[in-house]
């Protein structure tokens, strides 16, 4: 069976790793990320060539690796075997392409879910943790209709899966989210490099 009893109040999405700069610059961010207390971390990185990724992932496992800390990876399952990882987060489009769960038990299998739709079908499929979004307005997806607190909530009452809030989520949002029925929150800006809040 998947281990579920760690899961931490927190998820760490990981922002994309800066053009031009040395990938070292963004493991040593993660260091400092994972230092400040972050448990779970999505590593995101869409830009990155196939190649980079891996090698980016191998790095940033090492860094989970040092701190206690689980790595899923944003990418093939393929890859996630490769490297070795803790498990997949799959995109809503890879999450709906999946007639079954693409890892075994042991591995983390997390779903990014922002409708009814998608929610049911990582109920059918076996996800061990959910990312529905975007909760509030954020940043990154500045175009996204937020869901709001009561959608939300009826998205959450549609499985018994651990879910992540995600979207304009901070650590002060943390029993919001919870009262939301909400397992812990996920966010990019606001956990990323050492900012991190107690929780």
């Amino acid at each position: 069976m998947t281990d579920l009893t760690h899961l931490p109040p927190t998820c760490l999405v990981t922002p994309e790793p800066p053009a031009g700069k040395p990938l070292a610059d963004f493991v040593a961010d993660l260091e400092r990320t994972l230092e400040a207390g972050v448990r779970l971390v999505q590593l995101r990185a869409k830009t990155l060539s196939a190649t980079e990724y891996v090698s980016l992932a191998e790095q940033a496992l090492a860094c989970c690796r040092r701190h206690h800390a689980r790595l899923l990876l944003n990418a093939p399952i393929e890859v996630v075997q490769a490297v070795q990882a803790d498990g997949v987060h799959l995109t809503s489009t890879r999450l709906m392409a999946c007639a079954s769960r693409p890892l075994p038990p042991g591995l983390l299998v997390s779903a990014a879910c922002h409708d009814t739709h998608q929610v049911l079908h990582a109920n059918r499929i076996g996800a061990d943790l959910l990312t529905v979004s975007p909760v509030l307005p954020t940043a990154t997806h500045t175009t996204a209709e937020p869901l709001g607190w009561p959608r939300f909530r009826e998205l959450v009452a549609l499985t018994t899966i651990p879910v992540y809030a995600l979207g304009g989520m901070t650590t002060d949002r943390l029993a919001e989210a919870r009262e939301a029925g909400a397992h812990g929150i996920a966010a990019i800006r606001s956990l990323w490099a050492g900012v991190v809040e107690s929780s």
